[in-house]
């Protein structure tokens, strides 16, 4: 085989390999965006640690065939950039949503969630959702508060025989 075809077969499995092994990817056409914009794109989902990058639409196409996901083939039109996160479901959405806000060419097209073909609504709707640290911490929260309560409770019934018994 001919080296370019050798080099093609490897970003088509290196494609199938971050569709396969993300819980989250989102597909976007960020046309228009000036160099500073898509290194300031680029530095935040790195820090939200989001994989981000540009692909050949075809090379994403033939990746698609070997997992499936051939539904994201009709988004593929145009400058076509994938990012992807192997932990965090929200933090693509989240991270990409917040910068199409305030950076009109941004684009979000598509996405998929853990192995499934998301909306655009659904991609939006993700991005509305609190990080896992934020989940986790609403869920510690609320398991506290059983706990909290019943300590208030035993140190005003304490207190309250303490004036009484003095």
């Amino acid at each position: 085989m001919s080296k370019v075809i050798e080099q093609k077969e490897q970003v088509v499995q290196e494609i199938t390999d971050k569709l396969q092994n993300s819980v989250s990817t989102v597909v976007v056409d960020y046309r228009g965006l000036n160099v500073a914009e898509a290194t300031e794109l680029r530095k935040q989902l790195r820090e939200a640690g989001v994989d981000f990058k540009v692909y050949k639409n075809t090379m994403v196409r033939r990746a698609t065939e070997k997992t499936n996901l051939t539904e994201l083939d009709e988004f593929l039109v145009g400058p076509t950039a994938v990012a992807t996160s192997t932990e965090d479901v929200v933090a693509p959405a989240k991270v990409l949503d917040g910068f199409a806000k305030k950076h009109e060419a941004l684009q979000i097209k598509t996405g998929v969630i853990e192995g499934r073909v998301a909306s655009l609504e659904e991609i939006k709707e993700l991005a509305t959702l609190p990080s896992y640290d934020g989940m986790v911490s609403m869920l510690l929260s609320v398991l506290q508060a059983p706990i909290r309560n019943f300590a208030l409770a035993s140190k005003a019934v304490a207190d309250k025989k303490e004036e009484e018994g003095a």
